[in-house]
């Protein structure tokens, strides 16, 4: 079989409602394989209001609104329509990519149709539970993501440390890795524009502080705020800079204080953004990769980031930015000091991450999905 003989069933629990790491993950693989001449259908909750365009068909799924996170839909299963689309469409793969009720149904759907399921991973969510104070549910949330991954015939992680992570909790044993890539015509050094600082009332010589990242609790929000607390307490001089939107917007911007907000943005001038900082901070330990990380390294700026899953995948320790025990205050101010102190350390580090992030191209990325969607089909078929 040929990739472009490939007829893809994607179950997504946010397709293009938000604009976060992940979406843009699933909507530039659909890209790909539709550029391939391979046939892909989207199921996935929508909204009158999407943060982007779907890429590729995109068909609605019966969902419901989370009262806690406005910003999300929750699906609530496969109906008698959607099983009709299916049929209609005849996919010879089914891809999800969470484990909620549509893509535990996609996954049983899959079985009595005699096809193979890849799940892709994208974030840790049982970390998620002890910021919305849930955590006595994150055993439980385990056990249900086990049972849901170990249904699958292959899982891709996007890190060497989330599929290390995976298997110690026993989620399968085909784990392959589907990475991120970074897109180099928004991203670049060359980007870092003084002008624009200067607009923002930010003195050539400040040293800034970026958050790049969704706005929402369980990205580190209380540490990030901790340590610039620490930082103050030193004496550092500083400003920070939030790029990015989300629900803990006004809770962020109070904790803060004195912090400069630009909202969401995207194309030219979110890359102007990112390399108008001095160092990027980003304390959170939900990652499954740590797309933001790559995309400040693609801009030359060193990141000091939380020593999990995802960034300790991406940031050179010492050589292209600095990764810090999670939740330690002072280690991250020591490390944010440091840069503040020694510009050219600042500097240095964040060379080194604009030439490591140069080996992270989509096209070579998304093949490796092709190349695991090929192997399970024939593994299915009896081939493999």
């Amino acid at each position: 079989m040929q990739t472009s003989e490939l007829r893809i069933a994607l179950f997504s629990g946010n397709y293009n409602i938000t604009v976060d790491g992940a979406n843009r993950a699933l909507n530039r693989l659909v890209g790909y394989f539709l550029r391939q001449g391979a046939a892909v259908r989207v199921y996935s909750p929508t909204t009158d209001n999407p943060g982007m365009a779907p890429t590729g068909d995109l068909v609605s799924l019966p969902s419901l609104p989370i009262p806690m996170r406005p910003d999300y839909r929750l699906s609530s299963g496969i109906n008698a329509r959607i099983k009709a689309d299916l049929a209609e469409f005849k996919p010879n793969i089914v891809h999800v990519s969470a484990p909620d009720i549509s893509g535990h149904s996609a996954i049983a759907w899959a079985g009595k149709a005699g096809l193979p399921v890849v799940a892709s991973v994208h974030t840790r969510f049982e970390t998620y539970l002890p910021y919305y104070h849930l955590g006595l549910l994150v055993p439980l949330a385990i056990a249900i993501q086990r049972r849901f991954y170990r249904r699958c015939n292959a899982l891709l992680a996007p890190s060497q440390s989330m599929v290390e992570v995976l298997r110690e909790e026993r989620m399968g044993s085909d784990i392959g890795i589907w990475s991120r890539g970074v897109d180099r015509t928004i991203f670049d050094p060359a980007r870092r524009d003084l002008a624009w600082r200067q607009s923002l009332g930010i003195a050539d010589d400040d040293f800034v502080i970026g958050f790049l990242s969704r706005v929402v609790m369980e990205k580190g929000l209380d540490v990030f705020c901790d340590t610039v607390d620490e930082l103050r307490r030193r004496g550092v001089a500083h400003r920070v800079m939030v790029v990015g939107e989300g629900p803990a917007r006004a809770w962020f911007e109070e904790r803060l204080g004195n912090g400069i907000f630009i909202g969401f943005t995207g194309g030219a001038a979110l890359g102007r953004a990112v390399a108008s900082m001095d160092t990027m901070f980003f304390p959170s330990e939900t990652e499954a990769f740590g797309n933001v990380s790559l995309e400040a390294m693609a801009s030359g700026i060193p990141v000091v980031a939380a020593a999990a899953t995802g960034s300790e995948n991406l940031v050179d320790d010492g050589k292209s930015g600095r990764l810090i025990e999670p939740g330690n205050i002072a280690g991250y101010a020591d490390a944010l000091t440091a840069y503040a102190g020694d510009r050219d350390l600042a500097r240095s580090h964040g060379a080194a991450g604009e030439l490591l992030s140069r080996d992270f191209d989509w096209d070579k990325i998304n093949k490796a999905v092709a190349d695991t969607y090929l192997r399970v089909i024939s593994q299915a078929n009896g081939n493999g």
